[in-house]
């Protein structure tokens, strides 16, 4: 079984008093994860809040009846955890009166499960995000040489884990992930009436991946208003379909201030929604598809690894542009990220504003070394 990063983490905080939130995408592994979480404890008790019945012995808000419901328990596994209603409040009475007990809880997206959970819950949970396979992960099931020449199956299917385990059916699983599972709770949860402008929004987006994007060009585009685009934009983030990148301005004269770019956090997610599987060498889009692959598994690095840094990409009002910086600890790195490894980068007008950041190029040849750890110094 391929091992995920943020498993080392959640077991260093387990009894600490404290909840174990898993947030993440449909598919993604947290049920896997909340599996082998909970396999070495032998007195512990799971409930999958798919089922009526489990959800409605949660919804059980006096002490005593949860006190009935965990029993000896030392081991609390919460699968989709967003199904039951006023979970949070039903989390913090375990918490504060039965603190021996240490509560794990699923849910497949952070707008509804966070609804209901962050009041009640202040200062009372850890909470990690779960996306797709990140490229360390599969790295070191696979072995780094290996997983290099998978490069071109990730680029185009993306690292979903059914789609990662079941190598040969990649497309029709994608198509079955996008259409039944991936936004259900965005429809299901905020009541959307009109889906069909979701999907179109979709398409546009996957279409401007890596490119700076106007809500109100969107809005014109599919047909709606600039506060239907946004909206929308700002549930698939909150479903992890997607995350907007904003770009970094220190109030320099020419430096655009409020801009974003938006990625998907899976490849084969953004191809499904444009239709097109083909390889590599056979896309003009490949610049972009290479940028989309290497910006989201830096964001998952960062965020499996629980590194806070601050990403944005640079563009000027003269259109001179950086891919991607990160900000932490007073210090600024830029990278520029190109497919071919031969093609020039241009940095002068960043340099000129910010001669000690420095740009780094990642390309085909030394990628690796970004997606791992060790690369961050």
């Amino acid at each position: 079984m391929i091992q995920r990063q943020i498993s080392s983490s959640i077991k260093t905080n387990l009894y600490r008093g404290k909840a174990i939130i898993i947030l993440g995408a449909r598919q993604s592994g947290k049920t896997t994860l909340l599996q082998e979480l909970g396999k070495d404890e032998s007195n512990k008790l799971y409930l999958n809040c798919d089922d009526a019945e489990d959800r409605n012995a949660l919804e059980i808000q006096s002490i005593v009846g949860l006190k009935n419901l965990v029993g000896q328990c030392k081991l609390l596994l919460i699968d989709e955890a967003q199904r039951v209603l006023d979970i949070g409040i039903t989390l913090k009475l375990i918490i504060d009166n039965i603190p021996e007990v240490q509560v794990i809880a699923t849910g497949s997206s952070s707008f509804e499960l966070s609804n209901r959970i962050n009041e009640p819950l202040t200062g009372r949970k850890f909470e990690y995000a779960m996306h797709p396979f990140a490229y360390q992960e599969l790295a070191e099931h696979h072995g780094a040489y290996q997983e290099k020449r998978l490069l071109a199956q990730r680029l185009i299917y993306g690292s979903y884990p059914e789609i990662v385990n079941n190598p040969g059916d990649q497309q029709g699983l994608l198509n079955l992930l996008v259409g039944s599972y991936l936004y259900k709770d965005v429809f299901v949860f905020q009541d959307l009436r009109k889906p069909e402008l979701l999907n179109k929004l979709l398409r546009a987006l996957a279409l401007r991946i890596g490119s700076e994007v106007s809500y109100t060009e969107l809005a014109q585009l599919v047909g709606t208003d600039h506060s239907t685009v946004q909206r929308y934009i700002q549930l698939l983030e909150h479903a992890f379909i997607l995350f907007r990148l904003p770009n970094y301005s220190s109030n320099q004269r020419n430096e655009i201030k409020r801009s974003r770019k938006i990625y998907f956090w899976d490849n084969g997610v953004r191809n499904c929604l444009i239709e097109d599987f083909r390889k590599p060498e056979s896309r003009d889009d490949i610049g972009k598809l290479w940028e989309n692959y290497i910006v989201s598994e830096r964001m998952k690095l960062l965020d499996n690894t629980r590194l806070y840094r601050k990403s944005y990409f640079w563009r000027n009002v003269n259109s001179s542009e950086i891919d991607y910086l990160e900000n932490y600890d007073g210090k600024l790195e830029a990278y520029e990220i190109k497919w071919n490894p031969k093609r020039a980068i241009r940095t002068e007008a960043f340099g000129r504003v910010y001669p000690d950041a420095g740009v780094c190029r990642i390309d085909r040849e030394n990628y690796v070394e970004f997606l791992f750890p060790e690369a961050i110094r």
